[in-house]
């Protein structure tokens, strides 16, 4: 029921539907998911208690049966047997678009093996709802979902993924949200960064500052309540050198060191390939003394 209007669900045909569901305001529910909910033959959820408040309030009585990281390898099986009995299953997490950060991607697996048609129905993305309002490049961007607790991992994760040319969108838990953004900043340095907090929610917060501003704030703050959301921009784009910006470099670094140690210094100071710049500086030497 949406309003006071009620609307029919119709059969579904046999296939795993994948429905995106609120992250936090009810009403951002699409029709379509709200159709196949009622329609579909088995209901699939992270936790029953939480998917209950979504069901009650569209009243629609569908009695879901769990599905999560814990249980996943007995449920999955029967899931998979009711749709090759020729039910329709649709699967939902506890908050957004199912397989972010849960273990739906190993039911799908199973499902697309067995030739099983597997349907997306788009929703509410807490990763989109963050980059969009972050005002960070969103045309190149890589979910890196949670990060490691143990702070070593959480380093090394973060390395990893430091010159990656896309801005980067991570999930942290509000405990750990200060100590994270302490390592973002010694990692990455002053990039520009926004932390997203109870997306679509009465207290939803949109802190944009750079990376160390943010650490900052949130390490003399009071620990945040909610789920968080960080966005980490993109490296800067190194400035392009000309050839013969080079030229002379390797000619000026040349009249204070052998060739080879110049050579091996203008590679370290414009990324380029010693071997190359080495033979470069040679022509140069070359046409001088011609």
């Amino acid at each position: 029921m949406v309003g006071q209007a009620e609307i029919d669900a119709r059969p579904l045909e046999t296939a795993l539907y994948l429905v995106a569901t609120p992250i936090g305001n009810l009403g951002d529910i699409t029709l379509r998911a709200l159709e196949t909910l009622a329609g579909a033959d088995v209901l699939a959820c992270e936790d029953t208690r939480v998917s209950r408040v979504l069901l009650e309030r569209y009243g629609i009585r569908q009695r879901p049966v769990p599905y999560h990281e814990h249980n996943a390898a007995e449920a999955g099986p029967r899931l998979i047997e009711a749709l090759e009995a020729g039910q329709s299953v649709a699967l939902i997490s506890d908050a957004g678009t199912p397989l972010v950060s849960d273990p739906g991607y190993r039911l799908v697996g199973q499902a697309l093996e067995r030739g099983i048609r597997v349907v997306p129905i788009p929703g509410p993305s807490a990763v989109l709802a963050a980059l969009t309002a972050s005002g960070l490049p969103s045309d190149a961007f890589l979910f890196a979902g949670f990060l490691p607790v143990k702070d070593g991992q959480r380093r090394a994760r973060l390395e990893a993924l430091k010159a990656v040319p896309a801005t980067l969108i991570f999930f942290e838990s509000p405990r750990r949200v200060a100590d994270t953004l302490e390592a973002m900043a010694g990692i990455y340095g002053d990039r520009p960064a926004a932390v997203a907090r109870e997306l679509t929610k009465t207290y939803e917060e949109m802190r944009t500052a750079k990376l160390e501003a943010l650490a900052a704030h949130y390490a003399r703050a009071p620990t945040p309540k909610g789920e968080i959301v960080i966005c980490i921009g993109p490296p800067e784009e190194a400035a392009s050198t000309s050839p013969e910006d080079v030229d002379r470099l390797l000619l000026s670094l040349a009249s204070e060191m052998p060739a080879s140690k110049a050579a091996a210094e203008a590679a370290r100071m414009t990324g380029g390939q010693k071997p190359a710049l080495y033979r470069r500086l040679l022509e140069l030497k070359e046409d001088g003394d011609a």
